[in-house]
């Protein structure tokens, strides 16, 4: 009788010390301040080294400022990447985040990429890179542009606004990026991906719409 009564006091112990975790968890998730960032264009031509370089053992001292810009906070932001980055842009020519997606890709990070059709191949897109190094790309095949703008960090964060990731956009254009965590919003990009990366799936291709045939164009 009584060692019956202690498994269950021991029994009830534990679910407490469950229960109290749990608690604890969860006021440490409520507690947890939300990610909302907004990040302004143009961005001052500064020293990206301490982003795209982590490697090196002693600070750049090159001559441009080391001051943060709008441009480090979305390298940093890129980059604490740990698990998936999923990427969806109209127009790709930016060699500070086209070096930022490589070293996602060489740390072992899934990258996948949808782009436009058209301006994938314009000159200086970073596209081609990108497939070359093995990241898996698609791309649409509609008339209209692909003309989505956001990345999506580790299904968690999203990234998201009116910038091109090209040269001209971060360093000449009035832009705008909003950076954040809430998980509804996130999810609902997450699923606008998804969607596309099926529609884009290159084995479902029509490269002759409109019962438009081969033999007919011989």
């Amino acid at each position: 009788m009584l060692c019956s009564y202690s498994w269950k006091l021991l029994g009830l112990s534990a679910f407490v010390v469950a229960l109290s975790v749990e608690c604890v968890v969860q006021l440490l998730r409520r507690r947890r301040k939300p990610l909302r960032e907004v990040l302004f264009f143009p961005a001052g031509v500064t020293c990206t080294d301490a982003e795209l370089h982590p490697e090196r053992p002693v600070p750049c001292t090159c001559k441009l400022p080391h001051v943060e810009s709008s441009l480090n906070r979305l390298l940093r932001h890129l980059l604490s990447a740990r698990q998936s980055l999923d990427l969806c842009v109209f127009s790709f020519s930016s060699l500070h985040l086209g070096r930022a997606v490589l070293m996602l890709h060489e740390r072992g990070v899934r990258v996948r990429v949808i782009a436009d059709s058209d301006y994938m191949a314009v000159s200086g897109s970073q596209i081609g890179w990108l497939r070359k190094a093995g990241i898996s790309v698609r791309h649409d095949q509609d008339t209209g542009y692909m003309h989505h703008k956001f990345a999506v960090v580790d299904k968690k964060i999203l990234i998201t606004g009116s910038l091109n990731w090209t040269s001209q956009a971060i360093q000449g254009n009035k832009e705008n990026i909003l950076v954040l965590d809430d998980t509804v919003i996130v999810q609902a990009f997450v699923d606008e991906f998804e969607k596309l990366w099926e529609l884009y799936n290159p084995t479902t291709y029509n490269f002759f719409p409109n019962g438009i045939n081969k033999v007919a164009l011989v």
